[in-house]
């Protein structure tokens, strides 16, 4: 839905898919790390790496010819999406003899550098920062994760190569309970109180943000001070902002923050998350935990006595993704990390809440009569995590505990909200289905359930198991507070079934407020955020249920023109200058359709006239930020 003075997104080429599948890139593909360590392990001895580019190398000594070839192959541009399965097993097998000789993390880190290098998978000083930061971590797990070539090659090039045993099914514990009847929700009484509650995620703060510097640099952030200067026929990156692989200055945080009376007042907020920005490979403890305080400060300053409920985003740590489970302890732990989190938001959460938050980042309670609140650390379901290579059946035994608060509150007659980063749909296959027996089995106590991390406008339906007809429940993702990559910066704030006697506690309707960086930029112009649309009003829905969505899927299908303006709303009123097609919009619509991880089936189930052309699919989701 076009509205007045949005962009249209002049000048970008790439499709919203193809932007998505950038967003996973804020710096060298972590699977491209994991591959270059791997390659490190396996050919730390070969000189075939110092060869000059145009020369032809000699057979390296103690390492078989297929090796060699491998890495001539890559050498001349063979990428990891296209490495054989044979090559890959090979390849595993050796890093595991690697292992058994006790190869020097240093060495082998020096190894990957040059395999970065040569693969063009970043920029020389990127790979060399990277790889330093990453490899202590990503060695120790390998070591203690004693993956089986296949598994391994299983994990990176699919399940047609190898099983994935480290990643095997496991269920947690339902109690015996029966599940009560299923009682569908219903809105409240015309004039019952509303809440109205502020939801910030995916803030971004670049502490290297530099306006004039350039916006497409060859890093994987700019607008940095390392960016440098752009060239002559191009703009360099705009003050508030910019439409871009670009980060926000805290500038343009403040500006959000301070300009929030429109909008408001608010009863509390949710914050899923997402603090620092995505120069993850040359990120410190010492910068996530500057960017932790100082971002909670300034939600202090701004928002004074409203309630804060925080939860904890895959970048707030370093590595990023690098959350071990509780087992892991010393200098790798996650301590530091949550224990900082913990005095940082003291005074928004009770004991009990910073208990928890300290053991695993996760924590429950209630923030009015009749409503708990459980804010999940989504990091124990990330596909990116690479601690969970050790061990990934219900890491922290969060999803056990969730079961439990989810049963206390039934029995109390409560309702619950989640909270969370990740959204579940965007997880590993085992900790997704599980949480989805959990929605359905507690569907009568689940009154909503909040998201970002996608950095886009979007949701996530949940069905019965038993039939996959009946939409029972809908996780809401909201758009980021950051540009990154090329979207206006944006927050959300839900309306809430009120703090009254009988509360549903249910989502009423939702509004997006966005700042227009077009406008924000131009010389002499001050930032204002505005109303980008109510999704009622602009989607005509009777209600926000469950149901609701789920017709909205079905008629967009069918209605190409009431998809553009989601496709408009959906990048924040910046779109690509690229239309979505068919295969793109069918492809969009799927993932609206399952909050469930890796299930084509539900999909093709749900919309079984969705023919695409030949080899395209409706699955896998894109990775994301």
């Amino acid at each position: 839905m076009p509205r007045q003075g949005v962009s249209y997104g002049q000048g970008r080429p790439r499709s919203g898919r193809e932007q998505a599948l950038d967003r996973s890139s804020g710096a060298p593909s972590l699977r491209l790390l994991w591959m270059g360590l791997a390659l490190a392990l396996a050919l730390s001895d070969s000189q075939v790496l110092w060869a000059p580019a145009g020369a032809h190398p000699l057979p390296a000594q103690g390492h078989p010819a297929k090796f060699i070839r491998l890495a001539l192959q890559l050498r001349e541009g063979f990428s990891w999406w296209n490495l054989t399965c044979s090559a890959c097993k090979g390849l595993f097998t050796a890093i595991d003899i690697r292992l058994q000789n006790e190869a020097s993390v240093a060495h082998v880190g020096s190894i990957a550098i040059k395999i970065c290098t040569l693969l063009k998978i970043a920029p020389p000083a990127v790979c060399q920062s990277a790889v330093q930061l990453f490899q202590d971590d990503m060695v120790d797990v390998w070591t203690r994760s004693v993956l089986r070539p296949s598994e391994a090659c299983g994990l990176l090039l699919g399940s047609s190569c190898g099983h994935w045993d480290i990643f095997s099914s496991w269920n947690v514990s339902l109690p015996a309970v029966p599940k009560p009847s299923p009682q569908p929700p219903e809105p409240p009484a015309p004039g019952s109180p509303v809440s109205r509650v502020l939801f910030l995620t995916d803030l971004h703060w670049d502490q290297s943000y530099l306006e004039g510097t350039d916006p497409n640099c060859e890093n994987p952030l700019c607008c940095r001070q390392d960016s440098g200067p752009p060239p002559a026929s191009r703009p360099g990156a705009g003050y508030w902002g910019e439409y871009s692989k670009c980060d926000l200055p805290l500038r343009t945080l403040e500006s959000l923050l301070s300009g929030l009376g429109p909008a408001g007042p608010f009863d509390m907020v949710y914050w899923t998350g997402d603090i620092p920005a995505h120069n993850i490979w040359q990120q410190s403890r010492q910068d996530q935990l500057r960017a932790l305080t100082t971002v909670t400060d300034l939600v202090k300053k701004f928002l004074g006595p409203v309630p804060v409920y925080p939860a904890v985003g895959n970048h707030e740590t370093t590595p990023v993704n690098g959350f071990p489970p509780p087992f892991i302890e010393g200098n790798q732990s996650s301590h530091w990390l949550y224990e900082a989190m913990a005095k940082a938001w003291e005074p928004w959460l009770p004991a009990e809440a910073l208990r928890t938050l300290r053991i695993g980042g996760f924590y429950a309670l209630s923030p009015r009569p009749g409503l708990r609140l459980i804010s999940l650390n989504m990091n124990f379901c990330s596909r990116e995590n690479f601690w969970l290579l050790i061990n990934s059946t219900d890491p922290a035994g969060q999803l056990q505990w969730l079961v439990g608060e989810l049963q206390a509150a039934e029995d109390r007659g409560d309702k619950v909200h989640i909270i969370g980063h990740i959204p579940p749909g965007h997880c590993l296959k085992s900790w997704s289905w599980n949480y989805y027996r959990i929605v359905e089995r507690y569907e009568n106590t689940l009154a909503g359930q909040f998201f970002g991390h996608t950095h886009v406008d979007e949701f996530e339906i949940f069905y019965d198991e038993e039939t996959l007809s009946r939409p029972l429940s809908v996780a809401f993702l909201a758009p980021s507070a950051t540009t990154y990559i090329s979207l206006n910066p944006g927050y959300r704030v839900y309306q809430i079934d009120g703090n009254y006697s009988g509360s549903s506690h249910l989502v009423l309707d939702h509004e997006t407020y966005i700042l227009n960086l077009t406008q924000a930029n131009e010389p002499g112009a001050t930032p204002h955020w505005q109303l980008l649309y109510r999704a009622r009003e602009t989607y005509g829905l009777p209600n926000v249920l469950p149901a609701a969505w789920h017709d909205l899927v079905y008629r967009m299908r069918s209605d190409t023109q009431l998809f553009q303006t989601f496709w408009f709303l959906y990048h924040k009123g910046h779109p690509p200058s690229e239309p979505c097609g068919t295969p793109c919009r069918l492809a969009t619509l799927c993932a609206q359709l399952s909050a469930r991880s890796d299930s084509p089936a539900l999909c093709h189930h749900l919309m079984p006239d969705a023919n695409l052309p030949p080899g395209q699919s409706l699955w896998p989701r894109p990775p994301l930020c």
